[in-house]
């Protein structure tokens, strides 16, 4: 009978689970590398996460030290340049030689400012930045001690001027004082040189026909006034030109003034204006007496009274005198 072969079934089953296991063994090996690959995925994107985390936290310290670097740098600007414009402020006159280190030192902080206003800058730029203000620090205390120079010498230029000044004042004061006993000297000499009047002779003339002339005393009768004098001798007064103003003062206390024969006024020393009769020039000899006349014809008649004459000359009155004229009788 065909059931009865058992052992034939047998071997075809055990030849069947054969392939199936091979599989299965396959299977485990390519899951424990696609594990082992996913680990090795893992481990690399960790190892990388820490460098990365690694050089941003180096760039980071870079950027921050960078930063800091360049804060440090501008606060040395800073300082520096305040300390440079209160220099230029307590001292704003230099000569040519301070003029040109100023304008140097001005184009190196341009130079230095440019520098740390970039947001990336280098190191190497960092480092060329603190060279140059390392550079402007020593601009400014030579640009100090060309000004404490200049003060110095400006200390000297003033203690010069005080001493001729000093100098000055004292040769002014006594240029004064020598002038003002010049002065003194010359206005006693002035006043020395004035002219005296004196001998005067008053006459009281009537003009006849033919050219005669009668002395008279009566008022009604009196053509002119003849007033005579003498100049007496000075040996201060120079010989030359002298103005002698004369005044006449009528009885009625009136000076008598007729512009168009020659009268007009003049300043006497008091500084007083003062009308004149006649004006007299003179040619007078030094030391010499000299008789001066002249004859005072007026335009109205005269009257009976005292009449002063009253001589002037340097605006000083140097002399005076009086003619009484006579109210004429009935048959004068």
């Amino acid at each position: 009978m065909a059931f009865e072969n058992f052992p034939e079934m047998e071997k075809s089953t055990s030849d069947v689970n054969k392939p199936v296991t091979k599989r299965n063994s396959l299977a485990s090996i390519l899951t424990i590398v696609l594990v082992i690959a996913l680990l090795g995925t893992w481990g690399y994107i960790i190892w990388d996460k820490n460098n990365t985390k690694e050089t941003i936290a180096q760039k980071d310290t870079l950027i921050t030290s960078t930063s800091t670097q360049r804060d440090e740098l501008q606060k040395e600007l800073a300082d520096a340049t305040m300390r440079y414009d209160m220099l230029k402020t307590s001292n704003s006159q230099k000569d040519s030689a301070i003029t040109a280190k100023d304008k140097e030192i001005l184009e190196k902080q341009d130079r230095i400012k440019t520098l740390l206003s970039k947001s990336n800058a280098t190191q190497k730029e960092l480092s060329q930045a603190r060279a140059l203000i390392a550079s402007l620090k020593n601009d400014i205390e030579s640009f100090k001690a060309q000004i404490a120079e200049l003060e110095g010498a400006n200390q000297q230029l003033t203690a010069e001027k005080a001493q001729v000044t000093e100098e000055r004042d004292r040769y002014s004061r006594n240029f004064d004082s020598a002038r003002a006993v010049i002065k003194n000297k010359e206005d006693v000499i002035d006043i020395g040189s004035t002219l005296h009047a004196s001998n005067f002779n008053i006459v009281g003339v009537k003009e006849k026909s033919g050219g005669k002339e009668k002395i008279t005393d009566k008022a009604k009768k009196v053509d002119k006034l003849r007033v005579s004098f003498d100049l007496d001798e000075n040996m201060i007064t120079s010989s030359g030109n002298k103005e002698i103003y004369v005044v006449i003062t009528s009885p009625e206390g009136q000076p008598i003034a007729v512009q168009s024969l020659g009268s007009g006024t003049f300043s006497t020393r008091e500084g007083q204006e003062k009308v004149y009769t006649q004006k007299l020039d003179v040619n007078y000899e030094q030391n010499k007496k000299q008789t001066v006349s002249f004859d005072w014809k007026q335009n109205e008649d005269f009257v009976n009274g005292n009449y002063k004459i009253e001589v002037y000359n340097n605006g000083f009155k140097v002399g005076e005198a009086f003619k009484p004229l006579k109210k004429g009788g009935l048959f004068s």
